[in-house]
């Protein structure tokens, strides 16, 4: 083949892939959150289903009460703290109830959901890599204090039948399952190869008591990062492991419940009349991630690393019509 009909061929290819339909939802219906009716999610919850975040299947894909900062990390897989856009993404909040094209996988959903947001909502997007602020973990100076665990965590079988009281959540990060007793105030989520974490509200202490269990260091980073940017001063920098520990571990921090109750207000998350009004008393009991990472021989380091960023250059506040 001559060099002239080598580059017609690679135009011709590259043509006919850009012309091939992107994934797409059958139908789909997107309409503004309701506020929560604390009520009406606890009963969905004894009933079984997370009443919030995203609910995905083979046929159908629902995401409720989401707001557009979160769905981009459904859609693209990157994390929140990866995305810069405007303040209101992560305030505005949508229901999506959307149905797949017969012979779809439940793993088409998250194309299918880039398609939404790039034509419903007009976004336009592009990736850099930009150095940013990190807080690493490393080893203190008398060395760390970890127990191994007993276990390897193993993955989500999604076809295994739900044990009493188990509801099936779907995240950016894969299928999980979750357990809650309202009347302890506690609730055990099973993630998978990424371990199990258990939590259990205090209010004689006012703290919130988090169980790690079966998880590696580098994952413990990411689940810290996830649950508690907003906590002990932390704001929006990425937790990252830089121990170089290998092996699971089982970890477990009381943090203040004033700064648990933070994360809520902060994700626009009213929360209920009869929380306890000590959570944003100072004295409350607990400590903050530095403090408990200490007690497990670890810190707490500023550093600078590169960070992979999704920057969005456009999204419009109100969709296309149904």
């Amino acid at each position: 083949m001559t060099r002239t009909r080598a580059i017609i061929s690679i135009a011709v290819l590259a043509a006919a892939a850009s012309a091939q339909p992107r994934p797409t939802f059958e139908a789909a219906t997107i309409r503004p959150s309701a506020p929560i009716d604390q009520a009406a999610m606890m009963n969905m919850i004894r009933a079984g289903k997370m009443p919030l975040g995203a609910h995905v299947s083979a046929s159908r894909a629902e995401y409720s009460y989401l707001d557009l900062q979160t769905l981009l990390t459904y859609a693209y897989g990157v994390k929140r703290y990866q995305i810069t856009g405007p303040d209101w993404m992560s305030t505005a909040r949508f229901d999506i109830i959307a149905k797949l094209p017969a012979g779809s996988t439940k793993a088409d959903a998250a194309r299918m959901l880039q398609t939404l947001l790039e034509d419903r909502f007009k976004l336009t997007f592009h990736r850099t890599t930009q150095e940013h602020p990190v807080l690493a973990i490393v080893v203190g100076k008398g060395g760390p204090k970890l127990k191994p665990s007993a276990e390897k965590p193993v993955p989500i079988d999604e076809d295994a039948p739900l044990k009493p009281g188990e509801i099936n959540m779907d995240t950016p990060d894969g299928p999980t399952r979750g357990r809650f007793d309202l009347a302890a105030m506690s609730s055990v989520v099973d993630m998978g190869v990424k371990g199990k974490m258990a939590y259990k509200l205090n209010q004689a202490e006012k703290t919130i008591h988090i169980d790690f269990m079966m998880t590696t260091l580098p994952g413990f980073a990411d689940m810290t990062t996830q649950l508690l940017t907003q906590l002990g001063g932390i704001g929006a920098k990425r937790i990252v492991d830089a121990t170089g520990i290998e092996g699971n571990y089982d970890a477990s921090l009381d943090i203040s419940l004033a700064e648990v109750m933070a994360i809520a207000k902060s994700s626009g998350i009213e929360t209920p009349q009869n929380a306890p009004a000590e959570a944003s008393d100072p004295g409350s009991g607990g400590a903050t991630l530095a403090q408990a990472l200490g007690s497990m021989g670890l810190k707490l380091e500023s550093r600078k690393a590169p960070v992979d960023q999704f920057i969005v250059d456009h999204i419009e506040k109100t969709p296309t019509d149904n």
